[in-house]
């Protein structure tokens, strides 16, 4: 009998230890998680009676919460909504929530683990925690101003500070009204969630961080570094010179964007393929490289990755593995190669920063209520893709395809701008998708990095292309961004 009382007691010992340890995961290690999850109904229902902390970009108040009467007590409010939805997201009763309401909802309303202070001195005083102020990297002239440039296009804009990975600008077209999100009208919110949802445009993409497009051209970059740092290749590096190329084992031709060969002469060299944007040499350098190197460079950028900025990204995409007609393809962006337009403004802060990528975020500090700071910023690096020879290499390509060659529309009157555009195929008949993506200054500090992406072709079908669109918006936001 003693043996078997002891046998009980031992199981009931691992039962209510490991009822302890689950009740601990819970409460402790995840309890900021599940206080911010969207799906926390409670959570969301306790949020609305509590005065939620302000979304700030510098002193400007992108989102706050203003007392109401009625039972809720506060209603959600966004200034400048279509400009902002895509980065401060919404605040719904009935949808929950995303962007930076859902990211950091734990500390906008008081009850992330760091806020302990405000959330005893709640319990002692009765008053609801109020939540802290999430003060963004975002500049309100530079996203204003970016907004404007991209006009009724479909697409987004991205500029991001080199030598820190702050996002100063974000912008997604088309948007939606957060504000028609966060009202206690449950009916209202759910017909105007429907119709976001419904519609074939899809405004509640952000596209920066969400919009998968073939990079075409930009992922010229990606290849020219890869080539560089095999030791193999250098800039003034040739292949013969062909208008047309057709892949191996197939009947596939490919061409440059003209039809024509890549300038003059029967050799042409990797600066002049980058420079004036040509794919049928980047096919052939690609073909000789081999597509593992090329992989490997794309995963060093962030390919095959997410990011937490702090949203967190979708992942910008290339195949681990590609035949020789595959690899030809992808050499130049088109293939099944996918990506971001933060994937790619990454590439080219990484380039303008010698080498070393820094890791992309939103995030300037967070502020409790009593002022007392939270977190602060610091930069962080995210990798070293190429040593600082191969950026200097690839920046001299870029700024020659402002200067004189593929994107023109970017030059800026006394600055240095490095460049690349692109004009991304989507399939037989459908409309281009058109890019471009930069810096500028090349010299000095601090360098702001670019991407511009303009889908459907801008409304021009398959006859739009990266330096016609892409590349003037490009142009507007840098010399915006300059003037400061």
């Amino acid at each position: 009998m003693n043996r078997e009382l002891k046998r009980v007691s031992v199981v009931m010992l691992i039962m209510f230890l490991g009822l302890l340890g689950a009740a601990t995961v819970i409460q402790v290690a995840q309890a900021d998680s599940l206080a911010s999850d969207g799906r926390n109904t409670r959570t969301l229902y306790d949020s609305f009676r509590a005065q939620r902390g302000p979304i700030m970009a510098g002193d400007t108040v992108l989102a706050q919460s203003i007392p109401v009467d009625d039972d809720f007590r506060f209603l959600r409010q966004y200034a400048n909504p279509l400009v902002y939805a895509p980065i401060t997201g919404f605040f719904t009763l009935n949808q929950g929530l995303s962007g930076i309401e859902s990211s950091e909802n734990s500390y906008l309303t008081g009850n992330n683990s760091s806020q302990f202070l405000e959330q005893m001195n709640s319990i002692l005083t009765g008053r609801p925690t109020q939540g802290a102020s999430v003060n963004l990297t975002i500049r309100p002239d530079v996203q204003q101003v970016a907004w404007d440039a991209l006009g009724d296009y479909q697409g987004a804009v991205v500029v991001t500070e080199v030598g820190t990975g702050k996002i100063l600008a974000m912008v997604s077209k088309p948007s939606f009204d957060p504000n028609l999100l966060a009202g206690h009208n449950s009916e209202a919110v759910i017909d105007y969630y429907d119709a976001l949802d419904n519609d074939p445009s899809e405004p509640l993409i952000n596209r920066p961080i969400g919009a998968l497009n073939p990079p075409g051209s930009t992922f010229k970059l990606v290849t020219a570094a890869a080539l560089l740092e095999s030791g193999r290749y250098t800039p003034e590096s040739t292949v013969p010179n062909l208008a047309r190329l057709l892949l191996p084992g197939t009947d596939v031709e490919i061409r440059n964007s003209d039809s024509k060969t890549c300038g003059p002469g029967e050799q042409v060299s990797l600066f002049t393929a980058v420079s004036l944007s040509c794919n049928v040499p980047l096919a052939q350098f690609g073909m000789a490289l081999g597509y593992k190197p090329i992989v490997d460079m794309a995963k060093k950028f962030g390919f095959n990755q997410s990011f937490d900025v702090p949203m967190t990204t979708a992942r910008s995409y290339i195949p681990q593995v590609m035949d020789e007609p595959q690899t030809a393809l992808a050499s130049f962006g088109q293939f099944d190669v996918r990506a971001t337009p933060l994937q790619v403004a990454l590439i080219s802060a990484a380039i303008a920063n010698g080498g070393i990528e820094m890791y992309p975020t939103l995030i300037e500090s967070i502020t409790a209520s009593d002022l007392r700071p939270i977190s602060a910023f610091t930069p962080r690096e995210y990798s070293r893709p190429i040593s600082a020879e191969t950026a200097a290499q690839i920046t001299a390509m870029m700024q020659s395809s402002v200067s004189n060659g593929a994107a023109t529309n970017a030059s800026i009157d006394n600055v240095s701008v490095a460049g690349k555009t692109g004009t991304a195929e989507n399939g037989p008949g459908e409309p281009y998708t058109l890019w471009f993506t930069g810096f500028a200054p090349t010299t000095g500090e601090p360098k702001y990095a670019i991407t511009v992406v303009v889908e459907n072709g801008g409304g021009l079908g398959t006859n739009g292309y990266g330096n016609l669109i892409a590349a003037p918006i490009a142009r507007a936001v840098l010399e915006a961004v300059l003037q400061k």
